[in-house]
């Protein structure tokens, strides 16, 4: 008897323990998927809210929506459905992509496929999630044009203020008659972390793609090993972009055109400014406006992004290292250029969407700009063509109020010009 009366309570203990650790599994996961949108915002990028939220014990349900500050080039719809475990949440959705100022279905109006689906877990002990969406084939053809899209993977994952993705693609072909573009299989890795708030970020990203080819009846080229590697880091003072792109060869009439690396890196961008530049995006996107892309905004936003140049941005070109064996060309240099940030308020952003004043602005810009940049072993065939004795060994270019001298002489007339 002692026994059976010991049975009764534990069952409802254990019911109890159950219940409690579903209520906050739901709970949990609503809180941090409501951190990671609020910090997805506040980098600035997009406009990130939900709709249609339904907040169960055992069910939870909404929809993602994801646009652009500006423009109505294209708005992300994320439908999803969370069913909360004790120990982890499963969630299910699906991936909405509409385009253009008609907001037409890219699955359904310009594809005739529906919506991919996609499926994440979310570990409550951990309060890890991890993720994968699956990119079906599918072949396009119109007024000639084809499109011929063979397929993908995306995986997705991470912890709060730590994600990462990758994505795979299987290679692609667009075709319009006689003239192809292919490209691929490419691969997309990246992760972003950030403080609460996105105050501070960074950002890693590194594409690869093993093959692009451009193919029409006089002209065939194929671009083998491209590498596109960067990082983007806002700390407390700046905003810092580095950047490196790798070509292992350029070929064309079965000859290496071009092959090579660039390294840059931009530096010294005002990180409050750049803060108070979202800051007023997060409220325009507030207040319904983001989408109008117009001069009162820019107005309204002239003062903070001026102000991110008051610490006189630098453009380091860390490397530049090209071969070409076709042309018995190669270059090596390094540099840079930077920005005279003293009477900032004699500049204006808005004059230079003015077509009236577009020129004469331009030209006010470019008179701030100052820096060298040095070719190293310069060919021969170069030298002659800028004038240069033919034993000249390097070329010192001087950029001083935007124009630009080298080894001291100014531009030949040709390149005049263009400045």
């Amino acid at each position: 008897m002692r026994k059976e009366r010991l049975i009764v309570p534990l069952v409802v203990g254990l019911a109890l323990l159950w219940g409690i650790a579903q209520y906050l599994s739901g709970v949990l996961f609503e809180r941090e998927l409501a951190r990671a949108l609020d910090d997805l915002a506040a980098r600035g990028e997009l406009a990130v809210k939900r709709s249609d939220v339904d907040r169960g014990w055992l069910e939870s349900r909404g929809t993602l929506h994801l646009t652009p500050r500006f423009g109505q080039a294209w708005h992300l719809e994320l439908p999803y459905v969370a069913r909360h475990g004790v120990i982890s949440t499963r969630i299910d959705g699906e991936l909405r992509l509409h385009f253009g100022p008609g907001d037409r279905r890219l699955f359904g109006d310009a594809l005739p496929s529906t919506p991919p689906t996609w499926q994440a877990r979310y570990r409550t002990l951990g309060a890890t999630l991890e993720g994968h969406l699956e990119l079906a084939p599918f072949i396009v053809s119109q007024a000639g044009r084809e499109l011929d899209f063979r397929g993908g993977r995306i995986t997705f994952g991470g912890v709060y203020g730590d994600w990462r993705l990758q994505a795979r693609l299987a290679p692609w072909r667009l075709s319009d008659g006689p003239v192809t573009l292919e490209a691929g299989p490419t691969t997309l890795e990246s992760r972003y972390a950030y403080t609460e708030g996105a105050y501070h970020f960074s950002q890693q990203d590194l594409l690869k793609v093993e093959r692009l080819g451009w193919h029409q009846p006089d002209l065939e080229l194929e671009a083998h090993g491209l590498v596109l590697h960067s990082r983007t880091v806002l700390d407390e003072q700046e905003l810092r972009v580095e950047s490196e792109l790798t070509l292992d060869r350029l070929v064309t009439a079965e000859q290496v055109l071009l092959s090579g690396r660039v390294a840059l890196e931009l530096s010294r961008v005002n990180a409050d400014a750049l803060r108070s530049v979202l800051a007023v995006l997060r409220d325009e996107a507030a207040r319904g406006d983001a989408a109008q892309d117009g001069r009162e905004l820019l107005a309204r936003l002239e003062p903070q992004l001026l102000a991110m140049l008051q610490d006189s941005p630098r453009l380091d070109i860390h490397a530049i290292a090209l071969d070409s064996p076709m042309l018995g060309l190669d270059a090596r240099g390094d540099g840079a250029l930077f920005f005279d940030s003293r009477r900032l308020e004699e500049l204006s952003l808005v004059a230079l969407a003015d077509p009236d004043d577009q020129a004469s602005e331009q030209a006010r810009w470019r008179t701030r700009l100052y820096g060298d940049l040095t070719w190293h072993q310069v060919p021969k065939v170069v030298a002659l063509w800028l004038g240069l004795p033919l034993d000249t060994q390097d070329l010192e270019i001087d950029v001083v109020r935007g124009r630009v001298r080298i080894n001291g002489r100014p531009l030949p007339p040709a390149l005049e010009r263009l400045q």
